[in-house]
């Protein structure tokens, strides 16, 4: 190779590096932004898939989804279960957000028989992604089937594949264990190492969700680098829009541009805890594991953050106020010993207890310190939590909602905090619920001091700004004046 060849390779390579990084940022923010899109998952759910295997599949759907833009104007999504029949599970047209997909993917049962995937491709290329479904006919709608199956198909699937991808249908076929790849490649779109993965076994069939959480992510870094915008940390950009991102330990400031170090100082965090029976005692733990990831997250102090714990079944109890542990090391082993109630659901009680209790001065709470509640449950609230959630929010609170298996999203919305799509969370499996932590992001910035003398001198540089700009356009009026004034003459 030439020297010159050899270095437009490095620019080439360093530029991927370049995006790929910034991609990854943008998916360890929550900030992807997928192009509007119809996508729509076919599911073998025949006899040779076991139903924990089945289960292991829908953990899969549900982390894919959760790395989609979902929306009646951005992604939506549709499964299609089959086997020796097919049934449409969930329509483009169904679910409106991420929870209540997930919640509805959590649901789907297997149908148990043969494997007839031709069939299935059809009834979506027909049915599912017809307008009826919710199918969107705009040429700027993406249309994504993702196959998964792991048995060889009892139907012709190459003429129904290809009329399928002809009809504007990108493919994705994912096999399993013993599935036939022949048929793999006939149903997949092309580049086929693009779109033909395989895994061993269902259990490994996880290590795909960041291939296609990527596939959708839309990180386009052209704007920020030719200095359209100017972005401090990463540009995250759709079309028709952008917003910036902050790497770990800096948020986003006002101005939706620049990024601001901002610790979670002088903040009172109360996790309220669902311990009823049907958490489970092997899933409590995890719940255990699940708060303990958070606190790592937290810059736990005797003058920053200090964190209480309150766990709830039919009764309300304080496993430790505010202040009592002000080191993480001290934290996590409290919550180690915390023990499982298991009883039922008194969300509306445990909601009043912090409202009442947790947040006041008699148990550890400090004056003019943003006070963060987070709630997790797993299950419809047995009694009524209105009025306690909207005190928790009147009263300054910020409050996120957690939810997993058969908990409400009614109720979580409810319970959060405004923007309510920032403040609730939902997954249909706890073994899932780190992904949870990692994107529940507690840092509060306290407001800046306007008598300060930095804050002072932004102003006053403000006010000469507008002042310059001001000047500049009188100059421009007085001109346009003086030149009719001329032409009247």
């Amino acid at each position: 190779m030439t020297l010159p060849g050899f270095v437009m390779l490095l620019c080439i390579l360093g530029a991927q590096a370049t995006v790929d990084l910034r991609q990854a940022a943008a998916m360890a923010a929550g900030l992807c932004n997928t192009k509007p899109t119809d996508v729509v998952f076919i599911v073998d759910s025949s006899r040779s898939v076991r139903p924990s295997e089945f289960e292991q599949v829908k953990v899969f759907l549900a982390k894919v989804i959760d790395g989609l833009s979902v929306g009646p104007d951005a992604t939506r999504v549709g499964v299609v279960n089959y086997a020796s029949r097919v049934k449409n599970e969930v329509s483009l047209k169904s679910h409106k957000t991420k929870a209540a997909l997930v919640k509805a993917v959590s649901k789907i049962e297997p149908l148990s028989t043969g494997t007839m995937t031709g069939l299935a491709i059809q009834f979506a290329m027909n049915v599912a992604f017809s307008e009826a479904e919710g199918g969107r006919k705009s040429p700027d709608i993406s249309k994504v089937a993702i196959i998964v199956t792991d048995g060889r198909p009892q139907d012709n699937i190459r003429d129904i594949a290809a009329r399928a991808r002809e009809a504007g249908i990108e493919i994705f076929a994912i096999g399993v264990g013993r599935v036939d790849m022949t048929t793999l490649r006939q149903m997949a779109s092309e580049p086929l190492e693009d779109h033909v993965d395989y895994v061993e076994s269902y259990s490994l069939i996880e290590k795909l969700t960041k291939k296609f959480q990527e596939a959708f992510c839309a990180v386009v870094s052209d704007l920020c680098a030719t200095g359209d915008h100017d972005c401090e940390h990463i540009c995250i950009s759709t079309p028709g829009s952008f917003k910036c991102a902050c790497r770990e330990g800096f948020t986003l400031m006002n101005d939706s541009r620049s990024c601001s170090a901002c610790s979670n100082a002088a903040t009172d965090v109360v996790f309220l805890i669902d311990g009823s029976k049907s958490v489970r005692p092997e899933n409590f733990e995890l719940v255990k594991k699940w708060i303990n990831l958070i606190i790592d997250k937290l810059d736990v102090s005797e003058t920053n953050t200090h964190v209480g714990l309150v766990q709830y079944s039919s009764t309300v109890k304080q496993e430790f106020p505010l202040g009592r542990h002000n080191s993480k090391r001290s934290l996590k082993e409290a919550v180690k010993r915390m023990d499982y109630m298991e009883r039922g659901t008194m969300t509306g009680h445990a909601l009043s207890f912090l409202v009442d209790n947790s947040f006041g001065p008699n148990q550890g709470a400090r004056p003019g310190v943003p006070k963060v509640g987070i709630v997790f449950t797993d299950g419809r609230s047995q009694d009524y939590i209105g009025d306690a959630a909207k005190k928790a929010k009147a009263l300054g609170f910020k409050m996120y909602a957690v939810g997993v298996g058969n908990a409400v999203e009614d109720e979580l919305r409810e319970i959060a905090s405004e923007p309510i799509a920032d403040h609730y969370f939902y997954t249909a499996d706890f073994k899932t619920m780190n992904q949870i932590a990692k994107k529940l992001q507690i840092n509060v910035c306290q407001e800046e001091d306007p008598c300060e003398c930095n804050s002072i001198t932004k102003f006053q540089k403000k006010v000469e700004e507008a002042l310059q700009a001001l000047t500049k356009k009188l100059e421009a009026v007085t001109k346009r004046i003086a030149a009719l004034e001329n032409k009247i003459v």
